[in-house]
């Protein structure tokens, strides 16, 4: 049995896209796609809310899980290692159809190693930015400024709240921040730097917990 997962987070993302490269990549490889999953869910939600456990109750091994993504699967990297370990586990085969160096169905020790490589840096990533804002934030209070907006400032759209979306994939699967910053900085008029991308990533509360 093959299965089709898609899920979109907001309605800016498309789930006809998702279905199209599904289907394109399944015509490629000879491949019957039996049941599409299709659900507009954010990652944060359970993993029974995102139909995941009814998944996992009707594929068996020697079956087929097909998505976009690394991203489509969870929120940060740890769940997502998780998910793909329980997978395997099943002897369930996984198609990334974005990135195929990840897929199980051809090389799984190669898209094991990989996977733990994007799981480790992407957490030391992130323990790395949470690490350096406490100790600016410890400086600042040391300094004697007063940290947050002050009374009566009304919200500003910052530079990067555009590709808000775009950063949160990246983040999702792994990227690291330098990489990130040179996409985003190919899309601007003039280049921003890692401090503002890190900082932005920090304070937004949607991003930070990736």
């Amino acid at each position: 049995m093959i299965i089709g997962y898609i899920r979109v987070s907001t309605e800016q993302q498309s789930m006809k896209n998702q279905k199209h490269k599904l289907l394109e990549y399944a015509q490629i490889n000879k491949l019957v796609i039996d049941e599409f999953i299709e659900l507009e869910i954010s990652s944060k939600k359970s993993q029974k809310d995102r139909l995941l456990d009814n998944i996992f109750e009707k594929l068996t091994n020697g079956d087929i899980f097909i998505c976009t993504e690394l991203s489509r699967l969870g929120r940060n990297m740890l769940e997502i290692l998780n998910l793909i370990e329980k997978f395997n586990e099943l002897g369930i085969k996984l198609i990334f159809t974005n990135q195929p160096e990840l897929s199980t169905n051809k090389n799984e020790a190669l898209s094991s190693l990989l996977l733990a490589i994007y799981g480790y840096f992407a957490q030391t990533e992130r323990e790395i930015i949470s690490e350096r804002t406490k100790q600016g934030l410890a400086a600042a209070r040391a300094s004697g400024k007063i940290l947050g907006r002050p009374k009566g400032v009304k919200n500003k759209v910052r530079i990067l709240d555009p590709f808000k979306e775009e950063i949160k994939k990246y983040l999702e699967i792994g990227l690291m921040q330098t990489n990130i910053l040179k996409l985003i900085n190919s899309k601007l008029e003039k280049d921003i730097s890692l401090t503002t991308l890190r900082y932005f990533i920090s304070t937004d509360t949607d991003l930070k917990i990736i």
